[in-house]
């Protein structure tokens, strides 16, 4: 493996020029025309030649989502303590499909994956490592960035770390404590999440119950609510810290995709992306603060939460060990060939991975391109519509290769590229 970059690590802030713009006017836009995200109110009566033309629109987790040129998409992304699992690759897979078919379809995805880098867990592994947090983090992001790479993967054109967001974090903190959602308790800040469960639709215990799966702290006694989470965490003498008008302290998870969030796209997003494991709390908490601190509902139109990658029964962790890393795989498999496994399938459907699985993957994947190398038929131009319905269907990816594969010639070319199935590994 090569060494990585020097000290600054890898790009970190990889914002493009108009994401400015679009904060400003597109996230503003998007909630005057599409009340509920279904029809456009008020459109012109008539337009030029007698015709009405259509927007785009992908139904998506069960609703619809009409967009006009560009979709926000905010993607909770790893916290860079360790190696790449499939798990991971398998969520990181599906929202680069996500941005790929919007961009067949004429819309620009703006996607905005964030880095963790200020975690519990990542400050205990470096500390075994005997390396400080923030190179330590700049190590193992280097080497998710080429495992992503090597699976096709495209960069994001966002990629903020939370580490450079503590400002706005500590703004965040003051700005809920105004409004009362939030608190201030010995050194901490606490946003007021009793109702978070309701909202995700989770009785008390099971809400609980997956919070302390997430290392929330339910017993502790500064709390007024076992549910409240902390915006900011007062630090303790030795660990990491910045100063904040309640002493020294660091940001809490989900108050740190909260502020890149808003910093990048402002009070909205068209997609909230991440695995299914993060609905709640994470993803819960993260629209309930948004929500508390702009007053703008939803916060999220869509939400695409990939489903759970098992390995023998169990979830894919890295704190079971219960892995199957994706240097592993790619050492004797083609990288197309796990992309493809992870894409021919429901993209919100958990599933067990097996050797079994990536072996169909790779023969499925040589009938594509034996298909993509015939003669084109008479059919190409219906096939291709009916491949553009299929991924405007939920991304139904599945009935988009039996096509391709049925058509071959051109339409299989066009789906092995949406897909980034090519067999060089191009992005």
């Amino acid at each position: 493996m090569s060494a990585p970059p020097g000290a600054a690590g890898p790009p970190a802030e990889r914002c493009r020029r108009d994401t400015a713009t679009m904060t400003n006017q597109n996230a503003t836009r998007t909630g005057q025309y599409f009340r509920g995200g279904t029809t456009p109110q008020n459109p012109p009566p008539h337009w030029p030649g007698g015709t009405t033309p259509r927007i785009p629109t992908l139904r998506l987790n069960g609703g619809y989502l009409p967009v006009l040129d560009r979709a926000r998409i905010y993607c909770c992304g790893i916290t860079p303590y360790d190696v790449t699992h499939i798990g991971h690759a398998a969520t990181f897979v599906w929202v680069d499909v996500l941005t790929r078919v919007l961009g067949s379809i004429g819309v620009t995805a703006q996607l905005c994956r964030n880095v963790t880098d200020v975690d519990d867990v990542l400050f205990a592994a470096a500390a075994l490592s005997g390396t400080e947090y923030d190179a330590f983090a700049s190590v193992q992001q280097f080497r998710f960035d080429q495992d992503m790479s090597a699976l096709s993967v495209r960069e994001p054109q966002c990629a903020p770390r939370a580490r450079r967001h503590v400002g706005q974090v500590i703004k965040l903190a003051a700005a809920l404590l105004e409004s009362g959602a939030a608190y201030p308790r010995a050194g901490s800040v606490y946003f007021r999440g009793a109702d978070t469960a309701a909202a995700a639709g989770l009785s008390r215990d099971d809400a609980e119950a997956l919070a302390a799966e997430y290392g929330a702290r339910l017993d502790d006694p500064a709390k007024d609510d076992k549910l409240d989470v902390a915006v900011w965490r007062r630090s303790a003498d030795g660990e990491p810290g910045w100063p904040s008008p309640w002493g020294s302290g660091r940001p809490g998870w989900h108050a740190e995709c909260v502020a890149m969030s808003l910093s990048v796209f402002g009070p909205a997003v068209d997609v909230l992306s991440g695995g299914a494991d993060l609905s709640y709390p994470h993803h819960a908490y993260q629209v309930a603060m948004a929500e508390a601190l702009t007053g703008v509902r939803p916060n999220a139109r869509a939400i695409f939460e990939v489903g759970v990658v098992s390995f023998d029964g169990s979830k894919m962790a890295k704190s079971t060990g219960n892995l199957v890393l994706v240097g592993d795989v790619l050492a004797d498999h083609p990288a197309a060939a796990l992309r493809l496994c992870l894409l021919d399938r429901p993209w919100a459907q958990p599933w067990d991975y097996a050797t079994a699985e990536l072996d169909a993957a790779t023969a499925r994947l040589e009938r594509l391109y034996r298909a993509a190398g015939r003669s084109a038929g008479a059919s190409q131009e219906a096939a291709s519509a009916e491949i553009t319905a299929a991924f405007c269907d939920d991304l139904n990816v599945p009935a988009a290769l039996a096509i391709a594969e049925e058509a071959g010639g051109a339409v299989a070319r066009n789906l092995i590229a949406t897909l980034g199935l090519s067999e060089q590994g191009t992005l």
